[in-house]
């Protein structure tokens, strides 16, 4: 091939790349295309082939003209998708439809609208919320010991009961009409959050009446005779809620729930009565031991059709008092992770009448959409709050322990391989902080479901690594159980929040993906509709127009990734606002999601119904689409904190942590999707010149940074503490490695030097006293500096003692005499 004819190829392949770059219309692309066509065969003659330009003629009248396009074109792939396509069942219908999308849909959309992006602000919390925060809040922290509460209460005080019902703590969500205090999302998030710092039983027995359960279920849908009859008495703590979902047979899979109510009639005082005879065995059902009301989620039939037509009437949800005759409640699982109240309940033949359905008899039927549309609390709210915690604590005990131990005559923190851990627990926590505030301010919004089960997967794994790592620093010291261990109950409590709302499994490899598809996609749910329209000539129209919409997006988003794979994605758009720290990484985010978006399409055209099958494949894309908004919060964040070397640095550590895992998940998907490598080959257009340098991991340059600054003080770790319940009794497990920190800081300087001068043999003395003294008498260090270094070296050996008990365990021995 000729030089010209190849410049011709060139810039045909260039004119199809800005046409669906550009996204033109199919006329004003079709025109232009054809005329470039005709100029390029001035420099390559073959171009004017007769049969080429008939075919090129031929394929333009095809798709500009209607008839032609609908018979040739739409109708036969709307019969081959007919089918391909499973069905969508109701209660996927219903899952689907719930709830609201945000902005990890523009991330889906390979063209972030960043416009919209820059005008998300963080949600700041009014005077009453941070009132709360800094006097209720404070005092019920200060009233809590974990380890009593785990090892010998088995249970909260009772004084802490009453507190938490007296001052307001299980009425967070509850309009303030009802006596509630109507919180923000963002408000109930470091509520939850400072409480798990002191006490994760605490935090769990606070966050469920405020996450899925009667009382926001009843604000949202409940009747006003119902929310009058039972939210004041939420409110108060004079009712203790619980809700039945979970099942023997149905956890993350709510829709098998085996539970039964059957539609009835039944004498009550004499009186014929409508009602539901409900059967149902529940598990794992948090303060169901101690509970006065009960949600229950069933399934509801009417086999006399006393309520319509329909024999069965789907999932339905309930309220009714715990002492219900045939209700069986009381007895307690044991969680592990913490003792907070959790236990079965079970009912056999119990009579409600039919006003017991929240919402009265019409939402018969409507449970499932009412707790998919309600879940927003325990997945984007609380278990997150809890994993943030997680990270606050992580991040300033790792820190300052790491800074107090020594080995081989440093501190521990300064060792790479240590500083490899702690880097990873500086960028978790980091970005744990960062996106509660984009999660919670997104909640604002409404019913966010595809987000709040990214943030409930993506935040308790971050912990589950984070906690993790911590352990792994304070080695023995987090090891032996007792009142002086600052890591082992969140180390414990880790599964608990893996499991509840939603299995961390079958959260990536079923939920994030395919809700967030069907939700995000500009055309793919509605072209599924259209598909399955019982009106065949009906449903072509409507899918003839989305389909074409459908094959114009695919087809930009694949030129974008081209250009931005060729461009090293200079011309991806960005915030008009960013700065020279986040422009980069902005545009970074631009390309992955023309990424995400092509890639799900080539999903969609080749998988059709066994994408669901294939959840590996699911679950990458999922990875991918969750680490974009990841990436998002961060950015988010950093702009919100001063602009200094600490902020940089551990934004810079959280998001190429992020992008590595996105890059990452391409790979894979590339590698085994198949259908002769049409996905590595869509890499190699989208990635040319290999991994972008954002994507790289870490450096160990970037490691060893934030190794060295999780050891000191900085903007990042008194923001993070800020959102803390920080104990500074040098009795408390927390308390005394925080006083140690400070203390440390002060005399550090003197202190190396005086170890330094012991380590060479230069000081005389047969106690730490008598070589510090002789040390001032050198003047190694000042003389005003022996009783304080001192001082910190009693504490420094007391931090480090693990609990010692008598044989039978019971009882702690307090004896932690220093040998001489």
């Amino acid at each position: 091939m000729t030089m010209l004819s190849l410049l011709a190829l060139v810039i045909l392949v260039a004119t199809l790349t800005t046409i669906f770059y550009m996204q033109l219309s199919l006329t004003v692309g079709s025109v232009t295309f054809a005329v470039v066509w005709l100029l390029c065969g001035l420099l390559a003659s073959w171009l004017y082939n007769p049969i080429l330009l008939i075919l090129l003629a031929g394929a333009l009248v095809v798709l500009n003209h209607p008839g032609l396009r609908r018979k040739l074109i739409s109708k036969p792939v709307y019969q081959t998708l007919g089918k391909m396509m499973p069905p969508i069942g109701d209660t996927e219908r219903e899952a689907i439809e719930a709830g609201a999308t945000w902005f990890e849909a523009e991330l889906f959309s390979g063209k972030p609208d960043w416009d919209d992006f820059s005008k998300v602000n963080f949600t700041q919390l009014t005077e009453d919320e941070q009132s709360f925060l800094d006097n209720e809040v404070q005092e019920l922290c200060e009233m809590l010991d974990e380890w009593k509460i785990y090892h010998e209460h088995k249970d909260l005080p009772e004084e802490v009961w009453e507190y938490l019902k007296t001052k307001g703590f299980f009425s967070l969500i509850i309009p303030k009409e009802y006596g509630g205090r109507d919180f923000s999302p963002y408000a109930q998030s470091r509520t939850m959050s400072k409480i798990a710092t002191r006490s994760l039983t605490t935090a769990v027995t606070a966050m469920v009446p405020n996450s899925l359960g009667p009382g926001e279920l009843l604000a949202k849908y409940g009747t006003e005779e119902q929310k009058q009859r039972w939210l004041p008495g939420l409110s108060s703590g004079e009712e203790i809620p619980c809700f039945g979902l979970t099942g023997p047979e149905a956890g993350s899979d709510a829709g098998a729930i085996p539970d039964k109510g059957v539609i009835c009639k039944q004498t009550v005082d004499g009186e014929e009565v409508l009602g539901m005879r409900l059967n149902f065995a529940k598990r794992w059902i948090t303060l169901a031991p101690i509970a006065t009301v009960v949600g229950l989620a069933f399934k509801l039939y009417d086999p006399e059709h006393l309520l319509g037509d329909q024999d069965e009437l789907g999932i339905t949800c309930a309220l009714l008092p715990a002492d219900t005759d045939g209700v069986e409640i009381g007895r307690r699982h044991n969680p592990g992770g913490s003792p907070f109240m959790n236990g079965p309940i079970n009912g056999k033949d119990v009579f409600v009448p039919l006003d017991a359905i929240i919402g009265g008899p019409e939402m018969a039927g409507k449970g499932w959409r009412m707790l998919i549309e309600c879940l927003g609390a325990g997945r984007g709210v609380s278990l997150p709050a809890l994993a943030t915690a997680s990270g606050e604590m992580g991040y300033r005990m790792t820190g300052a322990f790491s800074r107090i131990r020594r080995q081989f005559g440093t501190a521990v923190g300064h060792f790479e391989g240590v500083q490899e851990a702690s880097a990873e627990v500086a960028g978790l926590a980091y970005t744990l902080e960062a996106y509660r505030h984009l999660v919670t301010r997104g909640l604002e919004e409404g019913t966010i479901s595809v987000v709040t089960a990214m943030a409930k997967y993506h935040s308790t794994e971050m912990m589950r690594v984070l906690i993790n790592n911590g352990m792994d620093i304070a080695s023995g010291r987090a090891v032996q159980m007792g009142p002086r261990n600052f890591m082992a109950l969140a180390y414990q409590s880790i599964p608990v929040a893996i499991t509840v709302e939603g299995a961390n499994i079958l959260t990536r490899s079923l939920m994030i993906f395919g809700q967030g598809a069907m939700r995000c996609h500009p055309y793919l749910y509605d072209e599924l509709q259209a598909i399955q329209d019982e009106d065949q000539e009906r449903g072509l129209d409507t899918f003839e127009g989305l389909f074409f919409k459908h094959a114009g997006h695919t087809l930009g988003n694949m030129s974008r990734g081209l250009v931005h794979g060729l461009s090293g994605a200079a011309l991806a758009e960005i915030p008009a606002n960013a700065d020279s720290f986040s422009a980069p990484w902005y545009r970074l985010i631009t390309r992955y999601s023309a990424v995400l978006a092509s890639f799900s399409d080539v999903a969609f055209a080749l998988l059709g119904g066994d994408l669901k099958r294939r959840e590996m494949v699911s679950a990458r894309l999922g990875d991918v689409h969750s680490q974009l908004l990841i990436a998002c919060a961060v950015l988010k964040f950093h702009a919100t904190l001063p602009r200094d070397e600490a902020n940089d640095a551990h934004a810079r550590y959280a998001l190429q942590h992020a992008f590595s895992q996105i890059h990452d998940a391409v790979e894979d998907f590339a590698r085994n999707f198949g259908y002769m490598g049409v996905a590595r080959i869509l890499k190699g257009v989208f990635f040319p010149f290999g991994r972008p340098a954002g994507a790289q991991k870490p450096s160990d340059e970037l490691i060893r940074t934030l190794g060295e600054q999780i050891m000191n003080p900085s903007s990042v770790r008194d923001a993070l503490a800020a959102n803390a319940y920080i104990s500074v009794d040098p009795k408390d497990s927390i308390g005394r490695v925080e006083v140690t920190y400070n203390k440390l800081l002060e005399v550090e300087r003197d202190y190396e030097a005086f170890l330094k001068a012991d380590g060479k043999g230069k000081l005389e003395g047969e106690t730490i006293q008598a070589k510090l003294e002789d040390a001032a008498a050198k003047g190694i260090i000042p003389n005003d500096q022996v009783q304080a270094i001192l001082d910190y070296d009693e504490m420094r050996y007391d931090c480090l003692l693990t609990d010692a008990f008598d044989k039978e365990l019971k009882e702690v021995d307090m004896n932690t005499q220093r040998p001489t």
